[in-house]
């Protein structure tokens, strides 16, 4: 492999090609934002889940899971079940970039998300280690700055409105799950599939455990009934992540 130095021209390349990327990430980062505030978190918490953890998709799951009183373990286990993803994406992604050590793949590929990906996967120009730095680097910005901004707007509103807030939650995921279903109902079958395991489980384990192996379940199931014909591809990739 190549050795890189910093090479600004494709660090700026990257940057221009995540422009659009980091816009969309406002009003999602800034939703978290605001339901983390409603589900007790504090601001620094509510920040250093952006950038320690860097998914969107798995924090909204991680905020829910939390207001249910879940384990820290379940909960990290859910967050890894989600984000497993990004081992496929990850390996994909390595055949293509060009040049690096380990210490710098290391470094780069904790701002892969499903976005980004996607952008570096597409792009004709080299994709090299400079490329991806500035790529990852303005929707980590993004991301972490609109979930602090939108924690910060929270303090703003009516009481009444933050504690409202709460119900968000439910209707993001249901606003995640629409769009599969319509491209392959089997997603329905899969979601109602895992929403009754966990319903039968929690009378007899807690409410972490009982969402942690009733969604294993339901997609062990869903993965030996529908094979690869089921597209869960929405479920998650519009919330970055990642994430």
């Amino acid at each position: 492999m190549a050795n890189y130095q910093l090479n600004l021209d494709d660090s700026l390349r990257g940057i221009r090609s995540a422009i659009g990327l980091g816009i969309g990430y406002v009003p999602i980062g800034v939703t978290y934002g605001l339901l983390a505030r409603t589900g007790g978190l504090n601001f620094l918490e509510t920040l250093a889940m952006s950038l320690m953890v860097f998914a969107g998709a798995s924090q909204f799951i991680a905020l829910n899971l939390i207001s249910t009183g879940v384990g820290p373990v379940q909960i990290v286990f859910t967050v890894f079940m989600v984000n497993l993803r990004h081992f496929l994406m990850s390996t994909s992604l390595r055949e293509k970039i060009d040049g690096g050590n380990k210490m710098l793949e290391m470094i780069y590929s904790f701002g892969i998300t499903d976005e980004t990906f996607a952008v570096a996967s597409v792009e004709d120009g080299e994709v090299n280690p400079p490329y991806m730095f500035g790529l990852n680097l303005v929707a980590y910005v993004s991301w972490a700055a609109s979930s602090g901004a939108g924690y910060l707007l929270g303090g703003g509103l009516p009481t009444v409105l933050q504690e409202s807030l709460s119900i968000a939650l439910y209707a993001l995921f249901i606003g995640l799950l629409v769009p599969s279903v319509k491209r392959n109902s089997g997603v329905l079958v899969i979601a109602s599939l895992a929403g009754g395991l966990n319903s039968g489980l929690r009378l007899v384990l807690s409410p972490g455990w009982s969402i942690v192996i009733g969604s294993l379940i339901a997609a062990v199931a869903g993965t030996l009934i529908f094979g690869t014909k089921v597209d869960t591809t929405g479920n998650g990739s519009d919330l970055n992540e990642d994430r």
